[in-house]
């Protein structure tokens, strides 16, 4: 299809429609009259050979195709809003721009609050939002990136795509002070007989999938999406957990928990961000990338930072 026959006012109209599945409030929200709105429409169905909405009653629902477009249409037009807002060059002193990051209430806690105060200090115009990483980050990659600045991921969950290093952490097992089940390190038999507090997205946690490849199956009492929560969640009972050492001591979560090693040679932890290829030379983007690349200099200076991709 050449995109030069196709109306691109249409996708603005599409991801209207299909996010507030009502013509009236389409319309409203990307300032058209009903009756542009509803030429918009039609068009759209033309286009698919499909309804898209469908009215039910008072109100309209989604046709599978119209489901299916939802979130390809935000991120086209998130792609094209970034597209252009570009600049040649980028003044963090006096630019205005707002820049989304997906990450995990680990990686914020230890690293993305250190960035935004950087961003603060050297760029009162900018915004920074951190999003948490959807289930789709595996196997719509390419989808997820495009629709926002970047991922703060460890190593091993994606590749493929530009990243620069951050900082590396190790995983840890947690456990109460009192509990008198551990002595002075945690043993397999431990982690086998204890209750245990996890994190429930695998993709964050692979050292949890070694237990699995060695044998051991945890058993699960307690299941979070939340990293920040795990202490909580072993402090006081028998349980224990997978945590990372930075998190444990960056929110000084450790009165009343002991952290030991993990009895099997857990996976390291590279921290990274990764961004699509669609900013790289982005000026403002860049200037971010190497902001991020500064602050995790001051988090940990053995890590190689050069850009990757």
């Amino acid at each position: 299809m050449n995109i030069a026959n196709l109306d691109l006012n249409l996708l603005v109209a599409l991801r209207a429609l299909l996010e507030e599945r009502n013509v009236t409030k389409a319309g409203e929200r990307i300032g058209l009259s009903q009756p542009a709105t509803s030429a918009a429409l039609a068009r759209l169905r033309r286009h698919f050979s499909d309804e898209l909405l469908v009215r039910r009653g008072n109100h309209y629902e989604l046709t599978p195709l119209g489901h299916a477009l939802r979130v390809p249409a935000a991120n086209a037009c998130s792609v094209m809003e970034r597209l252009f807002s570009r600049r040649a060059h980028f003044d963090p002193a006096t630019e205005r721009r707002d820049f989304t990051l997906l990450a995990s209430d680990y990686a914020v806690t230890v690293f993305g609050a250190r960035l935004a105060r950087a961003l603060h200090a050297e760029a009162p115009g900018i915004r920074l939002h951190f999003r948490q990483l959807p289930s789709t980050i595996v196997e719509a990659t390419e989808s997820v990136l495009g629709s926002v600045d970047g991922v703060l991921i460890l190593h091993g969950v994606i590749s493929g795509y530009p990243t620069v290093e951050l900082y590396r952490d190790e995983w840890v097992c947690l456990v109460d002070a009192g509990n008198d089940v551990v002595g002075d390190a945690v043993t397999m038999d431990d982690l086998a007989r204890l209750p245990w507090a996890v994190y429930q997205r695998p993709y964050d946690a692979p050292a949890a999938h070694q237990l699995g490849m060695l044998g051991l199956e945890p058993r699960v009492e307690v299941s979070v999406q939340n990293f920040r929560m795990l202490p909580d969640l072993v402090r006081g009972t028998r349980r224990v957990a997978l945590v990372q050492r930075r998190l444990v001591e960056e929110a000084d979560e450790r009165t009343g928990l002991r952290m030991l090693p993990c009895p099997f040679p857990a996976a390291p932890i590279q921290e990274a961000l990764w961004w699509h290829p669609v900013h790289q030379h982005d000026a403002a983007h860049t200037w971010l990338r190497e902001t991020a690349a500064r602050v995790a200099a001051g988090l940990d200076p053995s890590v190689d930072r050069s850009a990757e991709g």
